[in-house]
């Protein structure tokens, strides 16, 4: 679903932006377009008005259907209100049911990240179908009268059906922006619509077509490429891949599934790279940069796009007419529905989750509230009532959903259980399908280093495959995975799907060669011809993605120290690097022998393999044809100098060049305070400090090293284990100085907006060591005042063993807490005894134990 930033330097200036853009072709033969001049633009840059005159104009490739619009007109003029309204509604699986969809009459339902059928994302896939006939059978229930129109289901298959247990898993789009091969994408979206019609599904919220300008983002990997000439080639036969071609018949009739271009506009442009940012950007910039791709998706004949939660100069993209009326529908002529994202009308100005006409005077023509869509139901019934919503308006909205329905052939497709392909699950993961997403992976691979033409590896050679991320497969798979982090995942989630060192041993047993795991990098007796290093980024999504530079977090960099051991040892050094983007890795490079960019490669290891090996008979099989779709930095700082261009990337048939040693200074500092990490490994993360408080004081003591006890508060501090020696402190109250407290404080007060509308939780990594003789109390400090709940005596721990406790950020909004000025993100205080250890806190999505907010 949804985000964004941008760097303002990272393209260009207005001038030179509108000097490059002259000429600039928008969408080929549809239309001929070019970049305005600058003097064609307002004065006022910062205003958040568009001047649709500026804008490109696209070519809408559905024709006109006289009886469609007959049928459309019919049925509206039958519908009541109440029809009307329930119609441009979309809810969330988690708080919606099948009598709600006839009750309500709601348009569509949705799976967000973290849900399934029965509250169980992990669900098989026949219990997916089963319940879209639910759905599907209460839409058009005609047993209390009126029009019952079938509903629509939407689900974020972002990189193939990834929402499914055995579906194929494609690289994400970043790495797919590194094949430069248009005709792949098309195939990939072919796959993805069957293995999502299998389960019964008819809508899908992809491609993104964002154009990412600073990858500090979070959701970069969405991204096919910073190059809106690249991500613009991919949208037309991604669309296709799809929808199929437009006038060519119901799309259900086909492998089909409604396709969705998000997010519009420059969800890639906001500042800093924020997610739910601001674009901080003039018009030029606006069209050139950011609309280019919409363009050709409109030419495509995308039957919906979805706008985006980001704002341009301040004002929400979900709220602003300007653009979604005056430009996309007008002025580029896009005819299909617009729908909002994940509860994004809630942060439009004057707006809440339970009240928005704004956004549907703007344009938007279906909200999707997940769950505040039974208080929208309410209030825009109202809104239409007395006029704040024109009765116009509200039937150009309907109007749009009923014609994407009917273009999709849903009025005649029958229960989805009926349709083609649905229960056909041997296509999901089917081996065809793999055998595509095995050639995406085959040809993202971007070589940038090759000392002595070390690849590719002989199979039959001795090779050691080491590091944290060689036998992963939802590390390599990345966020939107199963979940919407793409965190906590069981290997066995996985059926048929092939891990790195999976596929590299499979390929050197099967050449007579011998291939050993050891993620440490040690080996006993004779030493490896080569070693494959596997390093980088673990799982995320939007908020948990975002980074304050352009590196690896601290805690992912520790495989450097498994490359010196095995430099030292003689052993020649493949760096095989896991990332959705390019980050700072000069380190890396310099002790490499050899590094290739692997991206999120998904399901399909083997295809990783493929390229780093030779083949059994010493051939090389397949060449490294990736080529960076994103520059690649110099240093860790935003907007920095370049190392690697867009579109660089070594070939095996052309030697590389020497090696010159790169300079090994990062230029940031990572004492930068983190605003998702507080306490790792027994210790506050830079910017964050361990306190020992006592409530009759008022004071406060900082503990920097252990063994410590603060005297007036009665806490004695020591270290324990967790996972690593002294990865972990230990606190014994005594209870005898009252109310004493541990608590994780900043001077840079950190904002959580964001976080918590993203339903993110605090998690401890906790140890009840002596249970509480008193009750214990968590608190957040924030604008300087303390927000608490009551943990009771910690009875839904265990004893004595570590646990993962989540507390929702929403728990300590709704108590009163200022999630956007955030001192102290814990304060655990208790006036009595006991002792507990803490390894780590910090946000996120998955605990072991949930605390829930109905108990406060």
């Amino acid at each position: 679903m949804p985000v964004n930033r941008f760097r303002l330097s990272t393209y260009l200036s207005t001038a030179a932006a509108l000097a490059f853009g002259l000429g600039l072709s928008w969408g080929g033969a549809a239309c001929a377009q070019t970049a305005p001049s600058e003097a064609a633009l307002p004065a006022a840059a910062a205003s958040a008005v568009a001047h649709p005159a500026l804008w490109p104009q696209a070519r809408w490739p559905w024709r006109q259907d006289a009886a469609m619009e007959a049928r459309i007109d019919a049925l509206i003029k039958r519908m009541t209100l109440e029809e009307k309204v329930g119609q441009i509604l979309q809810a969330d699986l988690s708080t919606v049911t099948p009598d709600d969809v006839h009750r309500y009459h709601l348009g569509s339902v949705l799976n967000g990240g973290n849900a399934g059928p029965g509250g169980n994302d992990y669900a098989p896939a026949p219990e997916w179908i089963k319940l879209a006939d639910a759905f599907y059978d209460a839409s058009v229930d005609k047993r209390d009268g009126g029009v019952a129109i079938p509903v629509m289901w939407g689900t974020d298959a972002v990189h193939g059906h990834s929402n499914i247990v055995g579906a194929t898993l494609f690289p994400h789009n970043s790495a797919l922006g590194a094949t430069h091969d248009p005709a792949l994408l098309q195939r990939i979206a072919a796959v993805t619509a069957t293995e999502v019609r299998v389960t019964g599904i008819d809508w899908t919220f992809a491609p993104t077509i964002t154009v990412p300008q600073d990858t500090r983002w979070g959701r970069a990997f969405e991204g096919y490429s910073e190059d809106p000439a690249l991500v613009a080639s991919y949208a037309r036969p991604f669309i296709e891949g799809l929808q199929g071609k437009p006038n060519s018949g119901p799309l259900l009739a086909g492998p089909h599934v409604i396709a969705t271009a998000k997010h519009f506009l420059a969800d890639g442009g906001t500042f800093e790279g924020r997610d739910q940012g601001d674009a901080v950007v003039d018009e030029a910039t606006l069209i050139k940069v950011h609309a280019q791709p919409y363009v050709s998706a409109i030419d495509a004949g995308v039957l919906s796009i979805m706008a985006s939660f980001s704002s341009w100069h301040g004002v929400k993209m979900t709220g602003n007419k300007s653009l979604l009326t005056d430009v996309l529908k007008k002025r580029m002529g896009f005819a299909g529905l617009v729908v909002s994202d994940w509860n994004a009308h809630g942060q439009v100005a004057g707006c809440s989750n339970a009240s928005c006409p704004q956004a549907v005077n703007a344009g938007i023509d279906m909200l999707m509230a997940p769950d505040s869509w039974k208080a929208l139901y309410h209030s825009l019934i109202a809104q239409v009532q007395d006029g704040t919503v024109p009765m116009a308006r509200l039937d150009e909205a309907v109007g749009a959903v009923l014609r994407v329905k009917m273009r999709a052939g849903l009025f005649s497709a029958g229960r989805p259980s009926s349709r083609p392909y649905a229960g056909q699950f041997d296509l999901l993961g089917s081996a065809p399908h793999r055998a595509v997403a095995r050639q995406a992976v085959q040809e993202s691979l971007v070589l940038l280093k090759n000392e002595g033409g070390l690849l590719p590896l002989s199979p039959k050679a001795r090779i050691l495959v080491a590091g944290d991320g060689a036998n992963d497969i939802a590390r390599q798979s990345g966020g939107w995975t199963l979940s919407w982090q793409g965190t906590g995942l069981d290997p066995k989630l996985f059926p048929g799907a092939t891990t790195l060192w999976q596929g590299i041993d499979t390929a050197v047993r099967a050449a007579g060669g011998q291939a050993t795991l050891s993620p440490d990098g040690s080996f006993a007796g004779q030493k490896p011809d080569a070693a494959i290093v596997v390093f980088g980024e673990t799982p995320y999504a939007e908020f948990q993605g975002d980074l304050r530079s352009l590196q690896l977090k601290p805690d992912l960099r520790a495989p450097l120290e498994t490359m010196r051991k095995l430099k030292a040892a003689g052993v020649p050094v493949v760096a095989l690097m896991l990332t959705g983007r390019p980050l700072y890795a000069n380190p890396f490079l310099n002790l490499a022998d050899a590094f290739v960019v692997a991206w999120l490669p998904g399901s399909e290891g083997e295809g990783v393999a493929d390229v780093l090996l030779r083949g059994s008979d010493g051939s090389v099989a397949h060449d490294f044809t990736g080529r960076l779709p994103f520059r690649w930095p110099m240093t860790a700082v935003p907007g920095g100098a370049t190392l690697y261009p867009l579109g660089h990337g070594l070939s095996l048939k052309a030697k590389a060049p020497r090696w010159v040693p790169l300079p090994e200074q990062s230029g940031v500092d990572d004492s930068a305070g983190s605003t998702t990490e507080y306490f790792q490994k027994g210790v506050p993360t830079p910017g964050w400090s361990l306190e020992i408080q006592n409530a009759g004081t008022g004071g406060g003591t900082r503990i920097t090293s252990v063994p410590a006890t603060v005297a007036d508060s009665g806490v004695a501090i020591t270290a324990s284990d967790y996972q690593v020696q002294e990865g972990a402190r230990t606190f014994a109250f005594s209870g005898s100085k009252g109310t004493a407290a541990l608590a994780l404080t900043t001077h840079a007060p950190a904002d959580l907006s964001r976080e918590t509308n993203g339903e993110m939780m605090l998690v401890t990594t906790i140890r009840v060591d002596a249970a509480p003789t008193a009750p214990v109390t968590l608190a957040m400090d924030s604008a300087g005042k303390a927000t608490s709940l009551s943990l009771g005596k910690l009875d839904m721990l265990p004893r004595g063993t570590w646990t993962t406790l989540g507390i929702p950020l929403q728990c300590l909004r709704t108590a009163g807490a200022r999630m956007d000025a955030v001192d102290a993100p814990l304060i655990l205080s208790t006036g009595g005894a006991m002792t507990i250890s803490l390894a780590r806190v910090k946000l996120g999505m998955d605990a072991q134990v949930r605390l829930p907010c109905a108990t406060h």
